[in-house]
């Protein structure tokens, strides 16, 4: 008896592409309509909706009539729908949105009579390595999916497990997500084809009903598949019609021998597409802003104020969950589906914002007004450098910024802002158009301390915080135009600001908690004063990012126009602008920051070399400019000035143009007390299209092996990826938080492509991938075209400044040796700062703590106020032990119970709590717990 076989009838929806959002729904809802109606008109018929509540949310919001309709299909079992809010790329966002995209889903899909138990990914361009983790600790036991399955598989499924040992039963679509299609070209032929693909493909089968998925891109099926399935249902193979999830629980066997571990990124069986990694760089890095901006909105909401801002967050949330589709943040749109993505995630980043300044207002309404409120939302103590807008001393006074225990540290003047910000003459007739200036008391963005009125003169003295009494406009009023009218004719308006200055103040800050400061003149030495850098009018109150967490505020060595250093690092500047880096334990790192820029003929989805490139790594011209010479911090400029093709040739795509332009690229190297990393930033304005730059990190050794961490894990890879499809498997690997080989580990602040180049001496990370198309059709590097030839030349980023910042941490202890987990979250989360609100001259309230977790290689994911079960509103934490041998946490606060909830929030188990709690977390395992 020949197999059975499943037809499931399903499409794959693309949110937005090569059309935008609005032109696909439109479509969406036709499709969509077209499968109601042919599910109601036939009982037998089963429809998988994609797997993604985004195409239901996205109808219903067109089709609010049809909701009933849809949830008596879905109660029935003719609709399959959730569990993902979308379908995601998953190595272009964190671990914790993937986590809540999740839960999102979910929710959504059990308000509409339930969400379909499996983990479906068909089109993802690989999977990270704790997916099935993230899965199971959902109570979701099986998968489906298509790209970067191993050579090694060579069923039709197999056992995905995560690095924690957590396992799921996965469904390999081996032949695509519409394997089913080619079956159904020629209705009165569907018996004879299904049996010819069965019999190619029996090696996979086995004794199980053949998978046939009738679906693809943006289409309902047709209506009449039921009745073509049921004639050629005739012969001796029974058809039936199923849902996956019907497939998967009622038609397959449990049992399945094949074992995957770890991260699916196998070119062998589909083309997983890596160039959508570096591709318009601006939308990975926006991706990086809205998830750190709404990690400490929840973070501080949850801590430090009262006010039920959920509806916000859930706004954030869901919107940049919208963004994380695989056709979304990847970039492999049209200019216009990508403007949209990137105002999807401003408008997140928005919300998140104002949820985290309302929070943090709270605490600022017990601070002095010449003071500033510091908020930590890591929750390990640290010592964090924070850059404020002071009061220039006079000269000779040196400054000092004393915390609430009457604790005084030494700043670093860094910039003096002027003073005189307006000199006007005008007729006297005129003065009333300066009084319209004036918003009560605030002109120029400053407050009128007060002013001088004599005649033919008019001077505002303006402070941040006035130290005179009380302002009236009126009389303001009625005193000039009495002047006026005195003493016509030419009158001189001068507006001055007290001196200001820009500081740079060390802050000790608890764990996710606040600490306040005031800078005011000292009895201290004086501190040796910065290098001059450009008289610039002072910033507000802003983050310099933090130390590491028991960073000293001891001061650095002098800095010179070559050599930096604190103690821990320095940083001697080349000839030829890079740079020579020694740590901590004496590991030297040479030649770190050259840059190599190269030709791409490729795509957004994969990277190309023209056959004839022309590589540029030397620089025409360097000049080096010293900044800031400490002792907090010392700063460098370096500019490397290089001529780089204007873009390939105009007549052969394999050739790169002969024209150049000279492009200064600057290199901001910097060095902070207390750290044991480098801060590196680049910038340069592109000025060139078809070309990739890269930044290289030479190793002291040759490696075969780099790790990097992202979505709960860190992962190693080799010199070499699996190849066999269509697809050239170049090694270019993605890295969330950190990227380590041999004696080197970078920090970086958002996705990030690498790769290890010259077999296995440097590590390279891309700065820039310019291209001009969507998909090319004849690609040196892959076999078919991944999407219509449809140009995007906004993906040049031409006229776009381009920077990137990172920090090299020179380790011969590689990146568990250097704690690189905690690390990267230091540089990636800076702290918050904020001016006090209460009136001036008051005393600083105490520092307060709130959550704090210790404990070796744990990663917090996520801090955030859950309403909770019977037991009522809690705050939810949820960690990762980032490595192989597992670790202990412990978690102190103000709470006396505990309850683990897996990640959808149900809970498992509760524990009272007297001291702190104590987690003992297993190899690379994920736990969620809600403390009250």
């Amino acid at each position: 008896m020949r197999n059975p076989a499943v037809f499931v009838p399903h499409f794959h929806w693309d949110r937005e592409w090569y059309e935008p959002f609005q032109v696909f729904r439109h479509r969406l809802v036709a499709a969509l309509d077209t499968v109601l109606e042919t599910a109601e008109a036939n009982p037998d018929f089963r429809f998988t909706v994609d797997g993604q509540m985004a195409a239901v949310e996205d109808y219903l919001e067109m089709r609010p009539e049809n909701r009933d309709r849809l949830v008596a299909l879905v109660t029935g079992g003719q609709l399959a729908i959730g569990p993902w809010l979308i379908l995601l790329d998953e190595f272009l966002c964190s671990g914790e949105t993937i986590v809540r995209n999740l839960q999102m889903g979910w929710a959504a899909a059990a308000e509409l009579g339930g969400s379909m138990p499996i983990g479906y990914l068909p089109d993802m361009f690989g999977h990270v390595a704790q997916m099935p983790q993230i899965l199971a600790r959902a109570g979701i036991e099986h998968a489906a999916l298509w790209r970067g399955v191993p050579g090694s598989v060579d069923g039709h499924a197999f056992r995905w497990r995560a690095p924690d040992g957590s396992e799921v039963r996965t469904e390999f679509l081996f032949d695509g997500y519409d394997n089913g299609l080619d079956v159904l070209l020629v209705p009165d032929q569907i018996g004879r084809a299904l049996g010819e693909y069965a019999e190619m493909t029996a090696d996979r089968w086995g004794d199980d009903p053949v998978l046939a998925m009738a679906g693809t891109d943006h289409n309902a099926p047709d209506p009449r598949l039921a009745t073509w399935l049921r004639r050629a249902s005739g012969d001796e193979r029974a058809i039936t019609i199923a849902t996956l999830d019907e497939y998967i629980r009622e038609h397959v066997r449990d049992e399945v021998s094949a074992v995957v571990t770890g991260e699916l990124r196998s070119h062998v069986r589909g083309n997983i597409l890596p160039g959508v990694l570096s591709v318009r760089l601006g939308l990975k890095q926006r991706m990086a802003v809205a998830e750190r901006t709404i990690d400490h909105a929840e973070r501080l909401n949850a801590l430090w104020s009262r006010r039920d801002d959920s509806p916000f967050l859930s706004l954030a949330w869901h919107k940049i969950i919208e963004s994380t589709a695989h056709d979304s943040v990847v970039g492999s749109g049209t200019d216009e589906t990508s403007d949209q993505v990137e105002a999807r995630l401003a408008e997140a980043t928005h919300a998140a914002r104002a949820v985290r300044d309302a929070a943090l207002a709270v605490p600022a309404a017990l601070m002095p007004s010449d003071a500033c409120l510091v908020a930590n939302p890591l929750p390990f103590p640290r010592t964090a450098l924070v850059e404020v807008d002071v009061v220039a001393p006079p000269a000779g006074t040196v400054l000092a910024a004393t915390a609430a225990d009457g604790s005084a540290r030494p700043v670093q003047l860094i910039s003096e802002a002027p003073t005189v910000l307006s000199d006007e003459r005008m007729d006297a007739s005129q003065l009333e158009r300066v009084l319209r200036r004036i918003h009560r008391r605030e002109l120029f963005g400053r407050l009128i301390d007060h002013y001088e009125l004599t005649p033919g003169s008019l001077v505002f003295h303006l402070a941040e915080v006035p130290a005179s009494g009380p302002f009236d406009l009126l009389i303001l009023r009625r005193e000039v135009a009495a002047a006026a009218a005195a003493h016509p004719g030419e009158w001189r308006v001068l507006t001055l600001e007290e001196a200001r200055a820009t500081a740079l103040v060390p802050v000790r800050v608890p764990a996710s908690g606040l600490a306040g400061f005031r800078v005011e003149p000292s009895d201290r030495t004086p501190v040796r004063p910065t290098t001059s850098a450009p008289a610039t009018a002072a910033a507000p109150a802003t983050a310099a990012a933090p130390a590491t967490a028991a960073a000293p505020a001891t001061a650095a060595a002098p800095a010179t126009d070559r050599t930096l250093s604190n103690g821990l690092v320095e940083v001697t500047i080349a000839a030829d602008g890079t740079l020579d880096m020694t740590g901590t334990d004496g590991t030297v790192l040479r030649g770190v920051g050259r840059l190599v820029d190269g030709g791409d003929r490729g795509d957004s989805y994969n990277y190309a070399p023209p056959a004839q490139d022309v590589l540029v790594s030397e620089p025409a011209e360097v000049t080096v400019e010293l900044l800031e010479d400490g002792p907090l911090r010392a700063r460098t400029r370096v500019t490397r000035v290089y001529e780089w093709p204007v873009a390939l040739s105009s007549d052969e795509r394999d050739l790169r143009d002969s024209r150049t332009v000279p492009t200064p690229v600057e290199t901001l190297v910097e060095v902070r007390v207390g750290e044991p990393f480098v801060r590196v930033s680049t910038s340069f304005l592109n000025q060139s299209a078809d070309h990739r730059l890269r930044f290289h990190v030479p190793l002291p050794e040759p490696v075969t092996v780099s790790a990097s961490a992202g979505q709960f894990a860190v992962t190693e890879r080799g010199l070499t990826a699996e190849g066999g499809w269509g697809e050239y498997p170049i090694p270019t690997f993605p890295a969330s938080s950190f990227v380590s080989a041999g004696a080197a580990t970078v920090l970086v602040d958002h996705a990030t492509e690498y790769e290890l180049v010259g077999d296995g001496s440097a590590i390279a990370l891309t700065l820039l991938r310019a291209i001009g198309s969507i998909s090319v059709n004849i690609h040196p590097l892959r076999d078919e075209p991944a999407a219509s030839e449809i140009p995007a030349p906004g993906a040049q980023d031409l006229g776009m400044r381009v920077e990137n910042r990172f920090a090299v941490v020179p380790s011969s202890t590689g990146w568990q040796g250097a704690n690189a987990v905690a690390l990267a979250e230091d540089f990636r989360n800076d702290v918050l700062v904020a001016r006090g609100t209460a009136p001036a001259g008051g005393q600083l309230p105490p520092d307060a703590a709130g959550l704090r977790v210790d404990g070796a290689d744990i990663l917090v994911s996520s801090i955030r106020r859950v309403e909770g079960d019977e037991r009522g509103p809690g705050t939810e934490v949820r960690l990762a032990a980032m490595s192989d041998t597992g670790s202990t946490a412990r978690v102190t606060g103000a709470f006396t119970e505990a309850t683990t909830v897996d990640l959808l929030g149900r809970p498992l188990s509760a524990t009272p709590v007297t001291d702190g709690l104590e987690l003992a977390l297993g190899p690379w395992e994920i736990r969620t717990v809600v403390v009250r």
